[in-house]
């Protein structure tokens, strides 16, 4: 009978029962439910992609920004059709996880491939805290609309917001096909609530009853005021900047391509299929919100409170009590799908950290699959990352939005600049046309990643511009770490693993004479050395003689127990020279048996010191020296003892 661990089974009642590696082909999402897994990240960027548009031109061109973002948005939908051309040949050519990275190290190398790897982890840390924030934010608008301006669960921003991290981590932890379940129905739900919110306000537009929202109500973005020329007096300047901050509406979009690996067979065909699903209803959902926009002038607010989307379902709904019922469905759908946008990176980080590990960029840790098959290392480095963040900003939408769209158009620019060299190296149908969408669509993803870095350096854009390099850096040089192992290896001359010296010696270190000890000897004499010697650092001689004359009076053991002075009681240091002068001459070999004594009980642990570790490491970089720890449970030894049965030693 196996006995298992009691931390284990407490893994085993919280994540459920393990899955075997067999299973692995079953743990892959249908489209239907990869379109609300994989895609609520891209979808949810909908919830406040216009209502960033706007807060960049409704201080400067006051109501003229509600004509103006309707060719803002035209704009952003042309880059979507370009990234949503670029993301099909890559899920069709690159079946594999990795999305922009894959694109990148098959065409540039895996060197510049880093910068992809670092642009999309940093992404994903960074829509994980967005995402929840942003949440949170729809809840607080909920009460903020509901209860008459009430804001009493502004100090709630926070503990919700990690509560909520807290948990995605923990459903992903339980597995791909739990986390499918549990996150694909927000997305159809938000879908359905804005298709109802466009219903309603385009039957109230078409009889003259849709309202306007209040531009002079409290704590709404000041309004600018329009002046004469080109595009309402906006400057070109400000314009880009609205284009590059609704460009926040695309991100997720690269989740298919980063998370393929988790589709059903054909995965490259299923991936493509969802993908462009995907883009229809984003394009569907963010035309919609800024149409809507255009006709309610629903205003950002300073605060980020009422969200413009809840301002325009209040305004399609009306103030009703069904009005009411209608805005808290809309709410609740919109929190959902952002918490659950929040959790496609909780499937794509892991599988982009696995793939990226595999390259040896990465510690190979994250490559292994956990409890239930979810690459489980990879989900809590993401965690702990999106919670400090969290916890830095203070769950701020407006401080981390700055942060947003910098590393998932960094990776746009990569994946369409690989592409481009792809197919500028191949001759094949449509060539020219693939050529020309691909880089169009690295030139716009670069020119975002420009007016982002340049407009929002200030407002925590530099952060983001200083982690880039950095990270590329730390995955180099883990890579190069790797690299050098590898050709230390290489360099071994035939027969390596033979022995390099004549004599073996092994030195059992001895504390009390107990079951411990014994099992170290058995196992000295199987390793069949020329010498085994028992040793005991006399610290206390008072208890070294007594040891002395309990093994002298023993004769469960026939080895002669040595005992080497130690007055200056610098245990290591006293080990440390006998290995030493042990392994002076060149020709002898020596391995240090210690013996570690394992409790059940805190007691146990408190009453008998282990000093096994410390020992290691003093002897670990000496040469011809080896050092092995023999873990001994002492409580189930002694429970043997107590039921009258002889406890196995070995």
């Amino acid at each position: 009978m196996t006995l298992e661990r009691p931390m284990y089974g407490v893994k085993r009642r919280l994540l459920g029962e393990p899955l075997t590696t067999e299973r692995v082909g079953e743990e892959k999402l249908s489209n239907r439910t990869a379109l609300g897994v994989l895609a609520s990240d891209c979808i949810s960027s909908s919830a406040y992609g216009s209502e960033e548009i706007l807060r960049v031109l409704v201080p400067v061109v006051g109501a003229a920004a509600f004509t103006m973002v309707m060719p803002v948005t035209g704009a952003i939908l042309l880059v979507l059709l370009l990234l949503t051309v670029c993301y099909s040949d890559v899920v069709t050519i690159y079946t594999r996880a990795g999305g922009s990275y894959v694109v990148a190290r098959e065409n540039f190398g895996p060197n510049i491939a880093q910068v992809a790897a670092v642009a999309l982890l940093v992404d994903y840390v960074v829509t994980v805290a967005v995402q929840v924030s942003a949440g949170t934010n729809a809840l607080i608008s909920l009460a903020h609309l509901v209860g008459n301006g009430w804001t009493g669960l502004d100090h709630l921003q926070l503990p919700v917001s990690v509560l909520v991290i807290v948990l995605l981590a923990y459903g992903n932890l339980r597995g791909v096909r739990e986390a499918g379940r549990m996150f694909a129905l927000p997305a159809y739900l938000f879908i359905a609530a804005m298709s109802l919110v466009f219903l309603v306000a385009a039957v109230r537009a078409l009889t003259g009853e849709l309202p306007h929202a209040d531009l002079n109500a409290a704590g709404v973005v000041p309004l600018g005021t329009p002046g004469d020329g080109w595009l309402y007096g906006a400057s070109l300047f400000i314009v880009l900047r609205s284009f590059a901050n609704g460009g926040s509406s695309l991100t997720g979009l690269e989740a298919i391509s980063n998370g393929i690996s988790a589709f059903r067979e054909p995965q490259g065909r299923n991936a493509r299929r969802t993908l462009i699903t995907m883009s229809c209803v984003l394009a569907f959902l963010v035309l919609g919100v800024s149409t809507l926009a255009h006709f309610t002038h629903a205003v950002p607010y300073t605060d980020g409170t009422p969200t413009v989307i809840a301002q325009e379902a209040r305004l399609a709904f009306g103030s009703g009590p069904m009005g009411t019922i209608g805005l808290v469905f809309v709410q609740l759908a919109t929190a959902l799908v952002l918490y659950t946008g929040a959790n496609t990176p909780f499937t794509g980080f892991p599988f982009l950290a696995s793939f990226v590990a595999q390259d040896r960029f990465l510690p190979r840790v994250l490559t292994r699959r956990g409890h239930r098959l979810a690459f489980s290392n990879g989900i809590i480095t993401l965690a702990a990352l999106s919670l400090a963040l969290l916890l830095v900003t203070g769950a701020s939408v407006d401080k981390l939005v700055a942060l947003y769209a910098i590393g998932v158009f960094t990776a746009f620019t990569m994946a369409g600049s690989g592409l481009t060299a792809y197919h500028l190296r191949r001759r094949e149908p449509l060539r020219r046309v693939k050529i020309t969408v691909n880089a169009l669509a690295a030139a716009v993803s670069a020119a975002v990643v420009l007016i982002f870095a340049v407009t929002k350096f200030t407002e925590g854009a530099w952060l983001v511009v200083v982690v880039f390099p950095l990270g590329v850096w730390v995955l180099v040089r883990i890579n190069r770490e790797y690299r050098r192992e590898a050709a230390a290896l290489e360099r071994l001359p035939a027969g390596a693993d033979r022995p390099r010296t004549r004599r073996h010696r092994v030195f059992v270190l001895v504390e009390t004479l107990d079951l411990a000890t014994l099992k170290a000897l058995r196992y000295a004499h199987e390793l069949r050395p020329d010498t085994v010697r028992a040793v005991h650092f006399a610290i206390d001689e008072a208890h070294a003689r007594r040891l002395s004359a309990l093994w002298a009076s023993t004769s469960a053991t026939s080895v002669e127990l040595e005992l080497v002075a130690c007055p200056d009681r610098r245990l290591r240091h006293a080990m440390r020279e006998l290995a030493l002068r042990t392994t002076r001459d060149g020709n002898t070999s020596l391995t240090v048996l210690v013996p570690r004594r394992l409790y059940a009980n805190a007691l146990g642990k408190l009453l008998h010191r282990g000093t096994g570790e410390k020992m290691s490491r003093t002897l670990e970089q000496l040469p011809h020296v080896a050092v092995t720890i023999l873990p001994f449970n002492a409580s189930h030894a002694m429970q043997a003892l107590e039921a009258d049965r002889l406890p196995e030693v070995d």
